[in-house]
């Protein structure tokens, strides 16, 4: 499940045979699962994400409070994490999205509260954006989808400035017999069904345990980390392994 050479590769969805289409098949499902995104995350999660996220703001809080730090909230979906992270610096922080009908609800969230957060649709793993640009990127949920692991790591490295900080905060693997049988019965039985009810689709419904099991572990995202050039790497397990946070560091 967790074999290096499959888990440095990036998300591999059904019927896909290399990056761009693996690209493309991600790209697609979010575009369709988009106007019901929000509702799907807080009902199939049992509000749990919303623990999550504020666990990201807590470990990422020394950057905001910073003067004016360059903000990225990468594959920032309808933009959940977005808003908190706007709501906790002075700064405006930008949002990145490669998958357009998720930029247009988090505009939409975005105006609604009046906050100003400049979005823009790009690939995580060919940002348009200078080297050493960023104090901190962010990425809630998103990195897993990548095509390419390693190589959305050394974008991340190259737009960040020494000492910037990089969250990831994803899916991972519980560690206890019991979490594991639990979490597989409810993802693989139960989701597939209430995502296909609510959203249409039970193909992304699928896609989602599928590609939590082909992801690396979180010591071996770690790793891949440190590979990629990030200091100081450290994980947080959530909710007994359901998700972790992984933190690192730019050397100066």
């Amino acid at each position: 499940m967790n074999d290096p050479a499959i888990a440095g590769r990036g998300t591999t969805p059904p019927g896909t045979d290399d990056e761009q289409q693996a690209a493309a098949w991600v790209k697609q499902m979010f575009a369709a699962v988009a106007p019901r995104y929000d509702l799907l995350n807080h009902l199939l999660s049992f509000n749990i994400d919303r623990r999550w996220r504020a666990r990201l703001l807590k470990a990422v809080a020394p950057v905001l409070e910073k003067q004016s730090p360059a903000v990225l909230d990468l594959c920032c979906g309808t933009g959940d994490v977005l808003i908190e992270l706007q709501k906790n610096t002075k700064a405006a922080v930008m949002g990145a999205d490669f998958c357009h009908p998720m930029l247009v609800e988090a505009a939409r969230k975005t105006s609604a509260r009046r906050l100003v957060s400049p979005l823009f649709e790009a690939d995580a793993l060919a940002l348009p954006l200078r080297d050493e640009s960023l104090d901190l990127i962010t990425i809630a949920f998103g990195f897993r989808n990548l095509a390419n692991y390693e190589a959305g790591l050394l974008e991340l490295v190259r737009t960040l400035k020494p000492g910037g900080i990089l969250a990831i905060l994803e899916f991972s693997h519980p560690r206890s017999w019991f979490m594991r049988v639990s979490y597989r019965l409810y993802s693989r039985v139960l989701l597939p069904v209430i995502g296909s009810v609510v959203s249409g689709r039970r193909d992304a419904y699928t896609y989602l345990p599928e590609s939590i099991g082909k992801f690396p572990a979180a010591p071996q995202l770690k790793q891949m980390m440190e590979v990629a050039g990030f200091a100081e790497v450290s994980f947080e397990l959530l909710t007994g392994g359901i998700a972790a946070l992984h933190t690192g560091r730019k050397p100066s």
